[in-house]
């Protein structure tokens, strides 16, 4: 079981890898094409369209655009891209870039580096420095182009921050926070994340917003933002241990169910018990949640507790607590329980960013951060598959009964989800 779902993360790991390569590449690739038109408009010293005569500027240079010449294409290790050539007219000298002799000398070993590259240059805020460590240090980048370039991304972040959410209908959804050092307090801040499951089975990002410390603060102008942009809450929330969603929770959303994710749970018994005591314990806690039933799991926890009560009561004290949280995925649909046990949905992106802990740690502004999270969900999202059985979470969502994973009947028999799903909908 345990190879198994390493070998589950480390395929989730390469799918993110692989999507944020084919992202970054498209990425770079407009924003070289925007550099060479940054680079004319510089030279003619005039936007295109603006007559010349309406430009105040000292003696402006002659010339006038003159559409593009032939693509060029440049081959790197991960990919190709394509810009496009500008022509310019009407010049006593013929007009040379300056910006793509340098990019073509850098292709190979921009192709290396290039995720982490532009993604350092993301969650530090700075396009420049992306930009530059593509380029070189001589690159012709005006601080007005750089200026346009973050401006265009971050009008892309508001724009999504404010659609309307009143036509999306979820089911679960999963919620947790991603702690950058940014910016120069010392605090910490948290980047809290909400990903949602539609009753189609598709899973999108909600909610990419910092926070201080997860606190219940934080979380309920969240949620509150999000219920004041039409999004009816879900049938069951997925989370870790910290009380901030749950207080948060509690106020604005008491009716709904709430399960705690495993992985930090089992870590923290873990941690409280002597390493020698760790390989024995390991596999009785493991073995918990993949119990058939909620009796069966919590025999297995009260084995564990007769066991470890005596010699460890502090891991026993953390394996009980709010223990009712941690056995809510049985009161919905078995099929579903490898999604909602833990939160690593919105975990298996986040690796991507943790693995490079170097760009979150140079992060200048906590926006900066923010940017490349939330960028990277987005493109996450893309390929994400579908939850298991989706043609039950219709029924999750009308607030069908389930047990132990097992849709419940008037007469209080049980059957299986997917052939009670199938008899309703015939």
């Amino acid at each position: 079981m345990g190879e198994r779902n390493s070998n589950e993360a480390i395929e989730s790991r390469e799918v993110c890898y692989d999507t944020l390569a084919q992202w970054a590449r498209g990425k770079i690739q407009a924003q070289l094409q925007q550099l060479l038109e940054e680079e004319v408009t510089t030279f003619l010293g005039r936007a295109p369209y603006a007559r010349r005569d309406a430009v105040s500027s000292v003696d402006p240079p002659a010339g006038s655009r003159n559409g593009y010449g032939k693509s060029r294409q440049f081959a790197m290790m991960n990919g190709t891209i394509t810009v496009r050539r500008l022509r310019v007219r009407d010049l006593t000298d013929r007009f040379e870039s300056k910006v793509l002799p340098l990019f073509t000398r850098r292709t190979r070993e921009v192709g290396e580096v290039l995720p982490e590259l532009y993604l350092h240059g993301l969650s530090s805020g700075d396009f420049d420095l992306a930009l530059r460590g593509l380029l070189g240090e001589g690159a012709p980048l005006s601080a007005s182009s750089i200026q346009r370039l973050k401006a265009r991304f971050e009008i892309e972040y508001e724009a999504w921050t404010k659609r309307d959410l009143s036509n999306v209908q979820i089911v679960y959804w999963w919620a947790d926070g991603l702690y950058v050092k940014a910016g120069i307090a010392d605090r910490k801040s948290a980047l809290l994340t909400i990903v949602g499951a539609l009753t189609t089975g598709e899973k999108i990002v909600l909610a990419c917003e910092s926070g201080e410390r997860e606190s219940k603060e934080s979380w309920l102008n969240l949620l509150r933002t999000l219920k004041h942009r039409g999004l009816r809450f879900p049938q069951l929330t997925v989370a870790d241990g910290h009380l901030g969603i749950w207080a948060a929770l509690g106020e604005s959303h008491p009716t709904g169910a709430e399960q705690r994710c495993w992985n930090p749970k089992l870590t923290n018994v873990l941690d409280a018990l002597p390493k020698k005591a760790q390989p024995q314990a390991a596999e009785m806690l493991k073995a918990m949640p993949y119990a058939e039933t909620q009796a069966d799991c919590e025999r297995r926890r009260d084995a564990f507790v007769r066991t470890y009560r005596k010699t460890d009561p502090k891991a026993v004290d953390t394996l009980l607590r709010d223990w009712d949280r941690m056995v809510t995925f049985y009161a919905f649909p078995q099929e579903h329980w490898r999604h909602l046990r833990t939160t690593n949905i919105v975990e298996a992106p986040f690796a991507a960013v943790r693995l490079r802990t170097d760009a979150s740690r140079r992060s200048k502004r906590v926006e900066g951060a923010q940017a490349i999270i939330w960028k990277m969900l987005r493109v996450a999202e893309t390929s994400w598959r579908k939850l298991n059985a989706p043609e039950l979470l219709p029924l999750v969502a009308s607030g069908v009964p389930f047990k132990d994973g097992r849709m419940s009947r008037a007469d209080g028999v049980t059957c299986h989800g997917t052939d009670q799903a199938e008899r309703t909908a015939a």
